[in-house]
């Protein structure tokens, strides 16, 4: 899964380059494209590639505060390959700004079991609302489950909430899951506009045996 709200679902750090010009039929807003490679899959905290190379791409589109879009990923060990498709509403009032969306996880080789529950690679299998609210270099963002049923998710009252704070290239995330999940805490330095390291480690060792895990990645705008 994608980490949205552009602290993202792998840790690829997108840069973005207005494709407008190529395409005229969306000339009222801006289209842009971007496509990366990390040394795992990092999804909230957990290493989902297992040390396994991923690649990811996106295609988005924004008119005014309006923006939607795709993600696909080369996937995880476990769900295989991914789209993530979304659309949401971001803007600022006053020295707030404010994002909000909803977002759905989709793995067209589908077959997922997990608890006793099972996916198709529907869109719906897997989708979460959200919304984030920054100030300066501040921001607080919260995801919460809204597929019928839970979805693949075994809990479907699953959440989770991060607090950023970004200092110069650094960044600095703390991730609270609820349920199977470890809290974790992340640092993050984007060396410059392609490569960014994160190396992240789990607050609760006793709830997964996952270790601290130091990724890195490049992206580029096309």
């Amino acid at each position: 899964m994608k980490n949205f709200n552009k602290s993202v679902m792998s840790v690829a750090v997108a840069s973005a380059l207005s494709l407008t010009a190529l395409a005229p039929a969306v000339s009222a807003g801006e289209l842009s494209a971007s496509a990366g490679v990390a040394t795992s899959y990092l999804w909230r905290g957990v290493d989902l590639g297992d040390g396994a190379p991923a690649v990811s791409a996106s295609l988005d589109f924004a008119e005014g505060g309006f923006y939607a879009g795709m993600w696909v990923s080369s996937g995880d060990t476990s769900a295989g390959t991914e789209y993530d498709l979304y659309a949401g509403f971001a803007g600022e009032a006053g020295s707030l700004s404010y994002d909000v969306g909803i977002i759905s996880y989709v793995y067209p080789t589908g077959g997922i079991q997990t608890d006793a529950r099972a996916t198709e690679g529907n869109i719906g299998d897997a989708m979460e609302a959200y919304i984030s609210l920054g100030m300066g270099p501040v921001s607080l963002t919260h995801y919460e489950n809204i597929a019928e049923g839970g979805g693949y998710i075994p809990n479907p009252d699953y959440y989770y909430t991060t607090v950023a704070v970004e200092a110069g290239a650094f960044s600095f995330l703390y991730g609270d899951h609820e349920s199977a999940f470890s809290d974790h805490f992340d640092i993050s330095y984007a060396f410059n506009d392609s490569i960014s390291f994160t190396y992240t480690f789990p607050l609760e060792d006793d709830i997964t045996d996952d270790e601290p895990v130091l990724v890195a990645s490049y992206s580029f705008a096309f």
